[in-house]
């Protein structure tokens, strides 16, 4: 009787927090369909679906590739269930906290319970956002969705082999509208605190990924290390799938990047021409790195090298010019190579996948160097380091705290670490009754 009422204290104290926070309710814009810029809008759901491939298949590919034979399925089964969650999420309640006006801290309520989004086929009118008029609005929540959705699956990457399913799908709900829609409320709504205050973050640097690096740091933290860590081996499962879902990435950042322009003109392709520069500068940093120090170069450390270059281009891909993409991009794989390494081991916490040492640090790297390296011609924006740097040290230390919370939250309602025996047999028979073939 104890425990749940616990358990419902802690969920009336999170429902409080939210109600109480002030929100201000506006009307839709709607438009003519003659407003509307067909190209824009076919290259915006074009990149959605590029940006969706990177999670499904991309990161799950990627992950699961990492982890020992008897945690592959679980790992494919937790980024495709992520992404259920937060696809309901967020046409729930999510996009309308987000990305519709409010305060400096959260969005509207006018868009919750799969409301808006209209489209008046007799009046030949439909909905726009205010961030973007020229484009229909289910378009840009669809592309919108598609970040929410990988940044969440990007946690996988630091639980896997010894978070419980169900109380993941839990956290990732509660995650989901708790810490991502804020923070995107925070960075891109011009309305939010960072945004106001000058923070450039062009498609996710520290909203994607310095967010989700420090959640998986926390949620590392919070489940401990995994039974054997540092005393044996863990055979990765297949690198092969490493890699494939490493160029999955790799090509799905284009829509990344490139969507994050809104539009199908010179600004999306120049963001596609650094964004592809950086991915190989991460490359050879990384293999600089293990060049250096182990006088060799690995398959996974090219995989990880591109997926840092990549991540820390993000925020800088529509800001900067190609020499400036491509020196973020290799000066993130020397930082990322020893965010994997030598700094992993310092901080002494099992992040199973390197989410911290690859997007915590690649996404704190390319953020703070968007602000070094703006070019005022290209964006007509300028740099602030200061700004750069608050946005940084702002949403660490938000999505680690609150991760951390939500963390235990989930584990009053659920046990959030399997058991001992569960964890030696392997998560795809414990949790799912399902095994790979050999």
């Amino acid at each position: 009787m104890d425990m749940k009422m616990h358990n419902t204290l802690g969920w009336m104290v999170l429902a409080a927090a939210l109600m109480a926070l002030p929100v201000r309710v506006q009307a839709q814009h709607m438009v003519g369909f003659d407003e509307i810029r067909g190209a824009d809008t076919a290259w915006v759901l074009v990149s959605a679906a590029l940006v969706l491939l990177m999670t499904l298949p991309g990161v799950a590919l990627f992950y699961a590739g990492m982890v020992r034979g008897k945690n592959v399925l679980n790992t494919l089964a937790a980024v495709l269930g992520a992404a259920c969650v937060v696809s309901v999420v967020w046409f729930a309640v999510g996009y309308s906290l987000a990305f519709t006006p409010g305060n400096r801290w959260l969005g509207g309520l006018e868009r919750i319970w799969f409301a808006g989004l209209d489209y008046q086929l007799a009046a030949q009118q439909l909905s726009v956002s205010h961030m973007a008029a020229h484009i229909p609005e289910a378009a840009y929540a669809l592309f919108q969705l598609t970040f929410a959705i990988i940044t969440a699956a990007l946690i996988v990457g630091a639980v896997v082999e010894r978070m419980r399913f169900g109380a993941l799908m839990l956290f990732m709900a509660l995650w989901s509208l708790c810490v991502y829609v804020p923070v995107a409320h925070w960075v891109w709504e011009p309305g939010g605190w960072l945004a106001r205050m000058g923070a450039l973050d062009f498609a996710g640097g520290a909203v994607v990924h310095v967010n989700a690096g420090a959640a998986g740091l926390a949620c590392a933290c919070y489940l401990g290390k995994r039974t054997g860590y540092g005393r044996e081996a863990f055979q990765p499962y297949n690198l092969g799938w490493t890699m494939l879902g490493a160029c999955l990435l790799w090509v799905g950042w284009f829509g990344f990047n490139g969507g994050s322009a809104l539009s199908a003109d010179g600004r999306a392709a120049l963001a596609m021409v650094v964004t592809h520069l950086a991915a190989a500068g991460g490359a050879i940093g990384w293999a600089a790195g293990e060049w250096m120090f182990r006088r060799r170069v690995s398959l996974l450390g090219l995989c990880s090298g591109l997926v840092a270059g990549l991540v820390a281009v993000t925020p800088a891909a529509g800001f900067v010019d190609m020499g400036s993409g491509l020196l973020i991009g290799a000066m993130a794989g020397l930082v990322c190579y020893w965010g994997a390494t030598g700094f992993k081991r310092w901080l002494g916490a099992d992040d199973s996948l390197d989410v911290f040492g690859v997007h915590g640090l690649g996404g704190m790297v390319g953020s703070i160097l968007t602000g070094v390296f703006v070019s005022s011609t290209i964006s007509g924006a300028s740099g602030n380091l200061l700004a750069q740097t608050v946005a940084v040290v702002a949403v660490a230390v938000y999505s680690f705290v609150a991760t951390c919370v939500l963390m235990w939250l989930t584990d009053r309602v659920t046990p959030v670490r399997v058991e001992l025996h569960d964890e030696q047999q392997g998560l795809d028979i414990t949790q799912h009754r399902e095994h790979v073939g050999q």
